[in-house]
This record gives structure tokens, C-alpha cells and sequence, in this order.
């Protein structure tokens, strides 16, 4: 049996005696740079690799070859009578899933059963975040209760990846609005939610901030005084998306980028990667005068800071952008 897990903690525990057979850590971050419907290609995966180093110093070498060992210890499920997903609910997760679904859908499965996991919350655990906050003895509870993926699954999750991967982010938007029942009926009833938060990171047509930007913005207006709290509060707020810390300071470094900064953190320089910074953790971070006239409306952070940024397949660039999220109707807008 081998066992497709979404992190080290949880793949460390379940070696723990939770499981029988061998386990896997599938590690990417796919709500981060270029997404391509076969991220494996090698063109795709260089440029991957590039956008990553340069955005989250993810060194390209280590990371393109972490994906070759994992996608050839993949490439070995034949072994196994059984392989079993485990994942959680927030995008992090659910773009993962999507894209292994995607993956076995291509697959002569043969005689190996394909299985999934995947909860959103636990009991007596009041703000469920992950299978990473359960112990190996919770873990256990959860041993044997998968279920089997059939082919509707793999159709599902195939398409939600590929619609994931589009240049055009009208495709997962009415893929969401078309299959909104049918993915709530399914074993994929998290990607509803994951996928539409995915699309709410989008600029505003408001103000051009993202759900993530425009989050930290406010906290730091109500309040919040370091990265730290920063950090805690705004992937509190947003758990649905499952941001790690290099996401977060990714975003934090563009809001105080170039000549116009909208946030500025004690003892850095605009366009400075925040962890370079002595103790940034804990250094103050202000508001500047345009970060408030953004907040406000009165301005537009695309208009006047620019953006270089990868949602899925969609890449925004510039000081114009083709595509928005509309916070008031809940929808996208094309320009």
C-alpha cells in the first residue's frame, strides 16, 4: 500500500505505526507560480522552477530535482494493491489533489485500487487546519476510513486541474458554478470553496488588492503591528487557502515593492525580501499614505504599483490587467 500524503509532518507521523506500506510526501505548492496543465514538461517545469526561486527562493536545482525523485516514485503505483490520497479541504491541498486526480485519470490503473482521505475537520478540534495538527493517535481513527475513487472522481478532478491550469479564469469559474451540486455530492466536496478562494486572490475591481493583500491591509490598519501577527492573523482569517509562510512573505515583499510602497516594515528597504531584515518577524510595519488610499477605494494598487503575479495559469502583469474580482457581485470581470 502506498500512501500519497500532503506534507513532511503528516508523512513523519503516519510512519509512526498509523499505517501499513510506504508513504509519500507530495511536495509543491501549486497555489504559487505558473501552473501548466502538464507541469512536468520540461519547458514548464524550468520555468516553474524559475518563477519559484525568484519569488520564494525555492532553490530550481532542489526543486526540479525533489519533482523528478517524486514523480518517479509516482511513476511506481503498479506496485501497490492500493494507493491512498490523503489531503484536507483549503486550496493548498485541494490543487494538489486535483492534479494527482488528473494524473491517475491518465493511468492504466490495472489492479491497483485508488482510495482518498480528505476531511475538513475533526472532533473536539474547535479550528481544524490540517491533518498536520493531529497526533498519531487521532491519525489512527482516521486508518481505513478512505474511500474508493472511481472514475467520476478522476473525471472531476481532471477537469478542475485543467481549468486551474487556464490562461482564461472563466473556465474554472463556470466549471465551479456548473458543478457546484455535483462536486458537493462527490468525494471532492472541499474543491468548491478551495477553488473559489483561488479566484478571490484575484485583483479587486474595487481597489486592485487580492483577498490575501487586501486582509493584511485592514489588519494592519485595525491594529496588527508585526509580520508575525500579520502572518497568524491573515492565514487565520483565510485558512481556506492554507498559506504557508513563504507564500505570505512573497505577498508582503510586492506590497512593499518599487517607488510606491503600501506597506513598509522597520529596517527594510522597498523591494527587500523581508526575510533579510533582522528579526522582521518582529519589526513594526505602517501603513503608508497610498496603502490607506488604496484601502479606501481612492486609488488603485494595479494602477499605481503594478503587479507580476501567476494565479494558476493566468499570468497579470503591468499596470493593467486583463481579468479582476468583483467583491460586490462575487464574480469575475474581463477588461
Amino acid at each position: 500500500m502506498l500512501h500519497i500524503v500532503n506534507g513532511d509532518v503528516v508523512g513523519d507521523k503516519l510512519k509512526q505505526g498509523v499505517v501499513q506500506g510506504d508513504v509519500l510526501v507530495w511536495r509543491e505548492v501549486y497555489p504559487a507560480g505558473p501552473i501548466f496543465t502538464n507541469p512536468a514538461g520540461v519547458e514548464e517545469r524550468a520555468m516553474r522552477a524559475r518563477v519559484l526561486q525568484e519569488t520564494m527562493e525555492i532553490p530550481a536545482s532542489d526543486y526540479i530535482k525533489s519533482c523528478e525523485e517524486q514523480e518517479q516514485r509516482l511513476r511506481e503505483y503498479t506496485k501497490y494493491d492500493e494507493v491512498v490520497l490523503w489531503f484536507e479541504h483549503d486550496l493548498f491541498d485541494q490543487s494538489m489533489l486535483a492534479y494527482l486526480l488528473h494524473w491517475f485519470k491518465g493511468q492504466k490503473l490495472g489492479r491497483t485500487k485508488l482510495s482518498l482521505l480528505c476531511i475538513g475537520d475533526y472532533p473536539g478540534i474547535e479550528r481544524f487546519y490540517g491533518l498536520g495538527q493531529l497526533t498519531p493517535a487521532q491519525l489512527q481513527t482516521l486508518s481505513g476510513t478512505w474511500r474508493a475513487i472511481g472514475l467520476h472522481e478522476l473525471e472531476l478532478g481532471s477537469e478542475l486541474w485543467q481549468a486551474y491550469a487556464s490562461p482564461d479564469p472563466l473556465q474554472l469559474s463556470t466549471l465551479l458554478s456548473n458543478k457546484k451540486a455535483e462536486l458537493a455530492a462527490s468525494s471532492l466536496p472541499y474543491a468548491y470553496d478551495a477553488f473559489t478562494a483561488h479566484l478571490k486572490r484575484l485583483p479587486s475591481e474595487r481597489n486592485g488588492l487580492g483577498i490575501v493583500e487586501q486582509t493584511t491591509i485592514q489588519a494592519v490598519r485595525n491594529g496588527v503591528s508585526t509580520p508575525l501577527e500579520l502572518f497568524r492573523l491573515v492565514t487565520d482569517s483565510l485558512h481556506v487557502l492554507g498559506m504557508g509562510d513563504l507564500e505570505y512573505w512573497k505577498v508582503i515583499r510586492a506590497l512593499m515593492q518599487g517607488e510606491h510602497p503600501l506597506l513598509v516594515i522597520e529596517g527594510g528597504e522597498s523591494g527587500i525580501d523581508v526575510r533579510r531584515i533582522p528579526d522582521f518577524l518582529n519589526r513594526p510595519v505602517t501603513l503608508t499614505v497610498l496603502g490607506n488610499e488604496v484601502l479606501s477605494g481612492s486609488k488603485d494598487r494595479i494602477a499605481v504599483q503594478g503587479i507580476d503575479e501567476w494565479f494558476g495559469g493566468l499570468h497579470l502583469h503591468g499596470h493593467e490587467v486583463s481579468w479582476r474580482f468583483d467583491d460586490l457581485a462575487g464574480g469575475l470581470v474581463q477588461h
